[in-house]
């Protein structure tokens, strides 16, 4: 048994097919399929239902693939010592971060951070959080910047910074005249929402015990997952929105006219860096840990007056 046929199964258990994985470690898929035999030779059991498209692992296959992910995890974190012996952080860091946060923190985060880091590698992923979840644990991200508290068995969850949440109020809306809101006053509004598998619908919902309803008088449901989609749509068709407050602090005074801060408490959502329990690439996910503290405002993180938002994954 060796680490490139750990590496193979795993590559195959990731994308299903022979030839997918193949491609992904840079080998032809003879070369690939005939080490997987030998590792099932030399377990004397099969790891793959070769009969079945896409290619599955047989129930005896996936305990060896489950172990094998924490064998390969844990053999990088050899590299791991040697980089911080040496006091360099390279390698790749592959980031999943949820789309409600990715627009508003990272492009400045990310300009900073490969300044100062210029052997590393950064890839990010804008996910919903079941996904980056699910992606956390087969291995394929390193950490995730997610809304928290996800309460998920296995992942590890350091709190950055906590997120009030605004209404951005149409012209039209009998709210434009108030200068701070309450849940109650906004559960009978006409409110945009994002679509199903976004986290920050849930909390939105949360807020304001909201009953999505539709009328029979010309009215339409409107699935999206960007928060800008959801301003545009109150510019145009009146209504309100729920935005997360790092999204409004580039605003114009035009546009933040529009804007109404909740009466305390205020409703806020905490947002976190996430990785699995036995993670590598300490050093990395630190730093990056580090260059989000750095950028963020000082009043968004403490969570005095405000009340932190759940969600139902």
């Amino acid at each position: 048994m060796t680490l490139v046929q750990l590496e193979y199964v795993i590559a195959v258990d990731t994308y299903r097919s022979f030839v997918a994985a193949a491609e992904h470690c840079f080998v032809t898929q003879p070369t690939l399929s005939m080490q997987i035999q030998k590792l099932e030779e030399s377990l004397g059991a099969k790891l793959f239902d070769r009969s079945r498209q896409p290619v599955v692992p047989t129930e005896v296959g996936e305990k060896v693939i489950k172990q094998a992910r924490l064998i390969l995890m844990e053999s990088k974190k050899i590299t791991e010592i040697l980089q911080a012996e040496k006091g360099e952080i390279s390698g790749e860091l592959k980031i999943g971060v949820i789309p409600t946060v990715a627009p508003y923190l990272l492009p400045d985060i990310l300009t900073l951070f490969l300044k100062k880091y210029p052997k590393l590698q950064m890839q990010v992923w804008e996910h919903t959080t079941e996904r980056i979840i699910q992606e956390l644990k087969m291995g394929r991200l390193d950490c995730g910047i997610l809304s928290t508290p996800l309460q998920e068995f296995g992942i590890e969850e350091t709190p950055l910074y906590y997120e009030s949440f605004v209404a951005y109020v149409s012209k039209n809306s009998a709210l434009y005249q108030k200068k701070m809101l309450t849940n109650e006053e906004i559960a009978e509004e006409k409110l945009w929402l994002l679509n199903e598998g976004h986290c920050m619908r849930g909390q939105v919902l949360n807020l304001c015990q909201y009953k999505h309803k539709l009328s029979n008088e010309g009215t339409f449901e409107y699935n999206t997952g960007s928060v800008e989609t959801l301003k545009r749509m109150v510019d145009v068709n009146s209504g309100i929105t729920i935005l997360p407050e790092m999204s409004i602090l580039g605003y114009e005074e035009e546009q933040l006219d529009h804007v109404r801060y909740f009466k305390s408490p205020e409703p806020v959502r905490e947002i976190s860096l996430v990785t699995t329990s036995n993670f590598v690439k300490k050093q990395a996910v630190n730093a990056l840990k580090n260059e989000i503290l750095n950028i963020v405002p000082e009043r968004f993180k403490t969570k005095k007056r405000k009340e932190i938002m759940g969600f139902e994954l």
